[in-house]
C-alpha cells in the first residue's frame, strides 16, 4: 500500500510539472499565432531583400511600411519617426550615444536615473568613461523619481535626459509627462525607456511629450531580434552603425523582414486588446498578491504606494533567499525571477531595490512575478499553496 501511495504522489508531481507554469512574461512572452501567421511568408516565400528595386524587394519594402505604419500607431507618432532596430537594448543605445555625440558640442551633461535597465545604466556608465558627466537620480522607497529632483540637477551643460517609464523589476510608472515638459521648459532632449509600458499602458508620444521612446516586440508577445525608436521629426542624432544607411541611415544593415512584420501585427493587436487585456492582467496579479499577502507569513510588495503597471509585482520573502526560492519553484514548474532577465546571471542584488532602500535581507528575497495573457486563476492558485509549502521548509 505505501508503495503505491509513494507512486501516486510522484505521479501527481510528474503531472504538476507537465502543466508549467511560466510567471516570467516582463522577461518574453510567446509569440502569438496572429504574430506568427503574419511572419511566415517572409521567412520562404516573400524573402526579397527591402532595399532592391525589383518587385520582389518592393514587396517585403511595402510589408516593412505597414509594420512601422502599425508600430507608429501603438505610439501615437508619425510613420516616418519610427526606426527599427535589433532590440529595445539596442534603441536605447542608438538614444542616448547618438544624442550624447551630436551635442557634446553644446554640453556633456546627462540626467538619468538609479532605478534604470541595465541597457539604459550601462550606456550611461559607458558614456561616463567617454568623458560625459551623469548624474544618476535617486528614487524614493516606491521606485519614484522626485520631479525637484530632477529640477536641481539641471545645469547649463545638461544635454539629455533619460527616465524610465515602467520599471522592469516592480512595474513603477514614472511620471514622464511631467519630467518631459521640464525637460522641454530647457529645451534638453528627453528620452524614455518603455520597453515595460508597451502593450501594458495607453502610450501616445504627443501628450508624453518625449523625444524619443524605445520599445521591443519581444515583451509584447513578437518575436525576439527587433526593436524600434521614437526619434520626435526634427530632432538629429549621430550614427552609430555605419553601412547602406538603412533606417535613416541611424542603423544600416539589411532588415529583418520576417520580425519587424511580426513586429507591427503585435504592435496592431496590443493595441486593439488593450483595455481588455489591461484590466484582465491586473485582475490576475491583484489575486496574486492578495492570496501572497493573506498567506505566507513577511511577504511584503515593493513599490506597492506607486502606480504600476497591469501584470508586475515584485515581493520580498523575509527570511528565504530569491535563489533558493527561485530553484525550489522551478523544480516545481514554476518560473518566475529574481530581477531583470538581462542580470540573471548577477549575483548581486537588484540596483532597484538597493535604491528604493530595502534592506539587503529584502533585496536578497525579493522576486519578480510578471503575468501574461495565458495565466489563469488555477496558476495563480498552484503557485500560492507551493510558494507557502517552500516557505515553511
Amino acid at each position: 500500500m505505501q508503495t503505491l501511495i509513494r507512486l501516486s504522489e510522484r505521479l501527481k508531481k510528474l503531472l504538476k510539472l507537465m502543466n508549467q507554469i511560466y510567471l516570467d512574461y516582463n522577461a518574453t512572452t510567446p509569440v502569438s499565432s496572429e504574430v506568427m501567421e503574419a511572419m511566415h511568408p517572409y521567412f520562404s516565400t516573400n524573402y526579397g531583400n527591402p532595399s532592391s528595386s525589383h518587385s520582389a524587394g518592393q514587396k517585403a519594402l511595402r510589408a516593412m511600411d505597414l509594420a512601422r505604419t502599425q508600430v507608429a500607431s501603438l505610439l501615437e507618432a508619425k510613420v516616418d519617426e519610427i526606426i527599427f532596430t535589433g532590440s529595445g537594448t539596442e534603441a536605447n543605445n542608438i538614444a542616448l550615444i547618438g544624442i550624447a555625440n551630436k551635442f557634446k558640442g553644446k554640453g556633456n551633461h546627462i540626467i538619468t536615473s538609479s532605478a534604470e535597465h541595465s541597457s539604459v545604466y550601462n550606456t550611461c556608465k559607458h558614456l561616463e568613461s567617454c568623458g560625459f558627466e551623469l548624474t544618476y537620480l535617486p528614487v524614493d522607497s516606491n521606485g519614484i523619481v522626485s520631479c525637484e529632483d530632477l529640477k536641481t540637477s539641471i545645469t547649463d551643460k545638461t544635454i539629455l535626459i533619460s527616465v524610465i517609464l515602467a520599471n522592469n523589476e516592480t512595474g513603477v510608472i514614472q511620471n514622464i509627462k511631467e519630467f518631459a515638459a521640464i525637460a522641454g521648459e530647457h529645451r534638453i532632449v528627453f528620452h524614455t525607456d518603455a520597453v515595460q509600458a508597451a502593450g501594458k499602458i495607453a502610450l501616445d508620444v504627443s501628450e508624453l511629450g518625449a523625444d524619443m521612446m524605445s520599445i521591443s516586440a519581444h515583451k509584447i508577445y513578437g518575436p525576439k531580434g527587433v526593436g524600434a525608436l521614437f526619434i520626435r521629426r526634427g530632432l538629429s542624432l549621430s550614427t552609430l552603425i555605419h553601412g547602406g544607411g538603412q533606417e535613416r541611415k541611424l542603423r544600416s544593415g539589411t532588415e529583418n523582414v520576417p520580425a519587424i512584420v511580426g513586429f507591427g501585427k503585435a504592435c496592431e493587436v496590443a493595441k486593439l486588446n488593450l483595455t481588455l487585456n489591461s484590466a484582465r492582467l491586473s485582475q490576475i496579479k491583484n489575486l496574486l498578491e492578495k492570496e501572497i499577502l493573506s498567506r505566507i507569513k513577511g511577504s511584503k510588495i515593493n513599490g506597492v504606494g506607486a502606480p504600476r503597471v497591469s501584470n508586475t509585482t515584485n515581493i520580498s520573502f523575509v527570511g528565504t533567499e530569491s535563489e533558493t526560492l527561485l530553484v525550489k519553484l522551478d523544480l516545481n514548474g514554476i518560473f518566475v525571477s529574481s530581477g531583470s532577465a538581462c542580470g540573471a546571471a548577477s549575483l548581486e542584488p537588484s540596483r532597484t531595490l538597493k535604491a528604493m532602500g530595502l534592506t539587503e535581507v529584502q533585496q536578497h528575497s525579493a522576486l519578480r512575478f510578471s503575468v501574461g495573457l495565458q495565466t489563469t486563476s488555477q496558476d495563480i492558485d498552484f503557485t500560492v499553496e507551493t510558494l507557502k509549502k517552500l516557505s515553511n521548509q
